[in-house]
């Protein structure tokens, strides 16, 4: 690090603050790519703490990111409530059939005793104690609102929403208890902030209103609970017409979707809470290294002026399919062009 150069987590507390830091923040949400670094499958990677602290290490000395995780699916949530992984070759783990039949004698499970949750409690650790003091170490919780589409099953939780059940109002108690246990753990772990997922209360896919009568309200009083900072995440979903109440929600970020303009974006946020996003992990795919130079510098020039903006993909977990050379490309180009002060 040269001489005035600040730190990984110096930057992003800076870029969180609303001001400009020395260049962008570069979040590079790789978790799969890490089985690509050393050698190994998707499954047989997140087997291990050690193989996700060495692929995480190995991501970052290649391409230089500002954030590491002990983060490794999603569908671990669900494990920890009796479901089952899908595990594939070439894509993220799934979760496979809903595990939840009974929601009126559902129990909150401890997260403590489950294997893949405890994995990820130990990366983060050790991830912490090796780095903390200098880069951000993100922890993962899915929100209450959006867990049941593991537990349930899409549909049958959408039926159980818009009928306004009672069981609804039980299923988020025990959501909402094991969520704040789940995050306080990994900030117990050395976790530096949260990613709180919540795509359910997206416009993507469900109206606004409903939204604030159940996602955005159950987000508002369980953000409060957890001992750190949260970033509120709708992993690919608009943000827009909830903007009032992401404000509200207690977040210090939100990560925002490449369906919305993010010169748009930033008018809506600018002045209260910094926003995370918005490259287009879908079409990344398919870039070519002149695009994603060109993606990287639109973004730059829309967010980064006045601070307040992270450079990263629009979901949260760049997809397995995007090559090394294009995750190289953007890395270059946002070192390059996202020094401050901004043009």
């Amino acid at each position: 690090m040269s001489d005035g150069e600040m730190t990984s987590l110096e930057r992003t507390e800076t870029a969180l603050s609303l001001t400009e830091p020395d260049r962008l923040p570069l979040f590079l949400n790789l978790t799969m790519h890490g089985a690509r670094e050393t050698g190994l499958s998707i499954r047989e990677y997140f087997s291990d703490p050690a193989h996700v602290v060495l692929g995480q290490e190995r991501l970052r000395e290649r391409y230089g990111g500002d954030s590491m995780t002990g983060f490794c699916y999603g569908a671990a949530e669900g494990e920890a409530f009796g479901g089952e992984t899908i595990f594939f070759d070439d894509g993220p783990p799934n979760a496979g059939a809903p595990p939840v039949r009974d929601i009126e004698s559902l129990e909150v499970p401890d997260p403590t005793m489950s294997p893949a949750l405890l994995r990820m409690l130990t990366a983060t650790r050790i991830l912490a104690d090796r780095y903390g003091d200098t880069v951000p170490i993100a922890g993962v919780a899915i929100s209450p609102f959006s867990l049941p589409v593991m537990q349930l099953g899409f549909g049958r939780y959408l039926d159980l929403l818009l009928a306004e059940d009672p069981l609804f109002w039980r299923l988020m108690e025990v959501n909402r208890e094991f969520c704040i246990t789940w995050a306080s753990l990994q900030i117990e772990a050395g976790a530096t902030a949260i990613v709180y997922f919540d795509p359910v209360s997206s416009p993507t896919i469900i109206p606004p209103d409903l939204a604030r009568k159940t996602g955005l309200a159950i987000a508002k009083e369980v953000i409060r609970e957890i001992p750190g900072p949260v970033a509120y995440h709708l992993a690919s979903g608009r943000a827009l017409p909830i903007a009032r109440e992401l404000i509200e929600s207690g977040a210090v970020a939100v990560g925002v979707s490449a369906l919305e303009s993010l010169a748009d974006l930033k008018e809506a946020f600018k002045g209260e809470i910094a926003i995370i996003g918005n490259l287009d992990g879908v079409s990344m795919r398919n870039w070519s290294l002149e695009t994603a130079t060109r993606k990287v510098r639109e973004a730059i020039d829309m967010g980064a002026p006045g601070g307040g903006f992270i450079l990263s993909d629009n979901h949260g977990e760049i997809p397995w399919q995007v090559q090394d050379p294009v995750i190289r490309a953007i890395a270059d180009a946002a070192h390059l062009y996202g020094r401050y002060p901004a043009p």
